[in-house]
């Protein structure tokens, strides 16, 4: 018996359907400690996602384990030795008596994961019952302690700190107020929850079982990073306490340095490298790992383009070289350099020299581009803009106003990118939506080319809205599922009238307009007859991207535009962003939660806080590297930065 709880050997996952099999994991083997975190990495299609659901018995249909074992043991070495359990071999209600009571799963979209009809209370009381058989009032008690394990309830001693702060009562009524306090949690639905809050219930429900294996399929993806580091810091204090394993599934190595022990890369069904967090950090041998690891923006380098994995798969025969040539690894340099021609073969381009792919801006150019941008007038100026929601009563009356956007003032210029930084809840979308004229504004005034556009309905709003156009954050709901790429494209076309063409274009036909727009943005003409469905995230935001370059905007807010996409992807999105700003001398907004992606994106960066109000704002790397005011300090310390790379 060995302190490893889990193994998987030579696993294989294919999906058969009448076109081919989709070979989704592809012979793969790992193992998984006691007390251990082992990260599975890699982008959207790689199959860790399909691996987690194989551990777990939930691979969907046309799915199906063809090959491997999956090896479970959940035995101590200090107990009796018994053989490991195959799991891959047990039938379904067989695999019931181990998911969720033995290993349990976090997944990736927690909204989608609780049901909206019922309370969060109810449905953590009902897996309760179910898996500890418990009755109705010791699931609700231990429902509520779960809650304060993850931190969504205070605990007694911090609730009774706080009820005493505020009035002195005796002790038989004071425990009544803490305990309706506490239990006032279970009646709350999904839908008044935030994301970081959801996620916790989510993480509540996979730990009732005390379960030996924890998976965490993507179990931060478009948090924000106040709340992704609050999240990572619990399931490693959860870990330790415990004494559990996790899996924890992503594809962003900056949050694996985090929380992980070991990490496997996967791509393309199998795995191309392994090893401890600092020698994936520190010597990575594969050309896919190393873009991984260079894809996000690094907080020390002003990178003029933002590499991507394409870029070191073009780079397979340089890296193989390198790897055999390092004495402290040649095994595992030897092995990866074999993975990364065999696997990297169909993906070879023409390579980039490495230094032009990592070009840095130098200081001087970019704070001589600042002086020119503010030397010309404004493009869009905003004065002392306030937004209120209004809540209403049982009958109606307003009875108080929540503040979304408090007294915000500033400029922009033309060319320039404004960043707009800030956790959820702090205004940006609203003041977002606010400038394009969607949201009406409580007070203060937005002037655009001079002209103040604040109180314009009609006709003439309309006639602005041509040079204001927005990128919403989800691509998936942005598109209408019932009209074609290229219907969507040609709409506002055919709303407004086609403007002046982009300078390669010189036909008047809408259709040639969309073609060409859609060829920009790297998709092509062909797919102006596929549906919205038939793209990936990356191509979808792509298309939304297109369709608001349509009518030839000054100004575009893109709204969270990357936030939800793999860093690859989110890598080219940004690159492709920048292009586009030069080629059609654009201005931006560009709102995010990321302090790190809006550094290699903006000129000046803007930050908001909780309560709408602008915190503070100036060039992008003085705020990076310099921020004055403590809540922007916090932001940045969130920002998951990895083990630096040698």
């Amino acid at each position: 018996m060995t302190d490893t709880i889990l193994e998987v050997r030579d696993l294989r996952v294919h999906f058969v359907t009448d076109a081919a099999v989709v070979k989704a994991v592809d012979g793969i083997s790992f193992a998984l400690k006691r007390g251990h975190t082992l990260a599975i990495v890699g982008e959207s299609g790689s199959g860790k996602s399909v691996t987690s659901l194989g551990l777990m018995g939930l691979v969907p249909y046309p799915g199906k384990i063809v090959g491997g074992e999956i090896l479970f043991s959940p035995q101590s070495p200090t107990q009796a030795s018994e053989p490991p359990v195959p799991l891959h071999q047990l039938s379904n209600s067989q695999m019931q008596a181990y998911r969720g009571d033995k290993i349990a799963m976090i997944f990736q979209e927690p909204m989608s994961s609780l049901n909206p009809v019922f309370t969060c209370g109810f449905q953590m009381v009902e897996a309760l019952k179910t898996h500890q058989k418990l009755s109705k009032a010791e699931a609700r008690r231990r429902a509520v302690a779960l809650l304060q394990e993850v931190k969504l309830i205070p605990s007694d001693a911090e609730l009774r700190e706080k009820v005493l702060h505020r009035e002195k009562i005796s002790e038989s009524a004071l425990q009544v107020r803490i305990n309706a306090q506490k239990y006032a949690w279970l009646s709350r639905y999904p839908h008044e929850l935030s994301g970081g809050q959801i996620q916790r219930v989510m993480i509540a429900m996979a730990l009732a079982s005390n379960p030996d294996i924890l998976i965490a399929d993507e179990p931060t993806t478009a948090l924000d990073v106040t709340v992704q580091a609050t999240i990572l810091e619990l399931l490693r204090e959860l870990r330790d306490r415990r004494g559990m394993s996790i899996i924890f599934v992503t594809h962003d190595l900056g949050v694996v340095a985090e929380l992980a022990d070991e990490v496997v890369v996967m791509y393309q069904g199998k795995i191309v490298e392994t090893g401890s967090v600092q020698e994936i950090f520190t010597q990575a041998q594969h050309p896919y790992t190393q873009g991984l690891l260079a894809c996000r923006p690094q907080p020390d380098r002003q990178l003029r383009y933002l590499p991507t994995v394409t870029d070191f798969l073009a780079q397979t025969e340089a890296a193989g070289s390198a790897a055999s040539e390092n004495k402290a690894s040649e095994n595992k340099a030897s092995e990866n350099a074999a993975a990364a021609a065999d696997l990297c073969a169909s993906e070879a381009t023409p390579a980039a020299p490495m230094e032009l792919i990592l070009e840095e801006i130098p200081d001087q150019e970019v704070a001589t581009r600042l002086l020119q941008l503010q030397d010309q007038p404004p493009l869009l100026e905003v004065k002392d803009l306030r937004v209120y929601y209004p809540v209403r009563g049982v009958f109606g009356q307003t009875q108080r106003y929540i503040t979304a956007v408090n007294g915000v003032s500033f400029q922009i210029y033309p060319g320039e990118t404004l960043g707009l930084v800030g956790e959820s809840g702090c205004g940006k979308t609203t003041l977002g939506r606010t400038l394009v004229r969607l949201v009406r504004e409580s007070g203060g005034e937005i002037y655009f080319e001079g002209q103040n556009i604040t109180r314009l309905r009609g006709r003439a709003l309309r006639k602005i809205r041509k040079n204001l156009q927005i990128i919403f954050q989800d691509p998936y709901s942005a598109l209408d599922p019932r009209m074609s790429v290229g219907a969507a494209i040609m709409e506002p076309m055919r709303i407004f009238g086609l403007g002046e063409l982009g300078p390669k274009q010189s036909s008047q036909n809408p259709r040639d307009r969309a073609a060409y727009l859609l060829e920009r943005v790297g998709l092509c003409a062909d797919d102006m007859r596929r549906y919205p469905h038939e793209f990936s995230g990356g191509q979808r935001q792509r298309i939304c991207i297109a369709r608001a370059l349509a009518l030839n905007p000054k100004f575009i807010i893109c709204d969270e535009s990357v936030s939800a996409l793999d860093v690859s992807v989110q890598a080219q999105v940004l690159n492709l962003l920048k292009e586009l700003q030069q080629e059609f001398q654009l201005t931006y907004i560009f709102i995010s939660h990321d302090l790190g992606v809006v550094k290699f994106m903006s000129d000046r960066i803007m930050v908001m806080n909780k309560k709408g109000e602008i915190e503070e704002t100036g060039p992008a790397a003085q705020i990076y590297t310099q921020p004055q005011r403590e809540y922007t300090q916090r932001l940045i310390a969130a920002i998951p930065r990895g083990i630096p790379v040698a």
